[in-house]
């Protein structure tokens, strides 16, 4: 028995003490890292902010062959956005569509929910107000 365990530990010494001082040196490494540059879970974490533009101009939308005029009260909305701090840096009020689609509709008097498209990555928080009256006048 005491032979085994002899010949369990000292046979290849100095191989097992070198991967032994490698695990450790490895375990050390990866262990200083991780303190020094935090979790590596706090870069996925996106810190979004909110940014408000306001006096968008609203578009009416009708079909290709409909051409006529149209009254939109009131005529620009205000539109807050919500998504991460660098891309709402870039984002111009260009950038966002505000429209009312008003295909198939003929001569009326109505209210009509206001629709809007953000960009990739910003995401719609609110509209102010949420609806227009439109005016449109009949074909003629």
């Amino acid at each position: 028995m005491i032979a085994f365990l002899r010949h369990l530990i000292f046979h290849d010494f100095l191989l097992k003490v070198f991967s032994l001082a490698l695990a450790v040196l490895i375990w050390l490494t990866i262990h200083f890292a991780s303190q020094k540059e935090g979790s590596p879970v706090t870069p996925l974490t996106l810190t979004t902010t909110q940014r408000t533009f306001p006096k968008l101009p609203v578009m009416v939308i009708f079909a290709a062959e409909d051409v006529r005029t149209s009254k939109v009260k009131p005529s620009e909305v205000e539109v807050t956005v919500q998504g991460e701090a660098k891309v709402l840096e870039n984002l111009q009020g260009k950038d966002i569509r505000v429209m009312v689609d008003l295909t198939g509709i003929e001569a009326a008097r109505l209210r009509k929910r206001i629709e809007v498209s953000p960009p990739a990555g910003v995401t719609l928080v609110r509209v102010t107000p949420p609806e227009v009256d439109v005016i449109i006048p009949p074909k003629g």
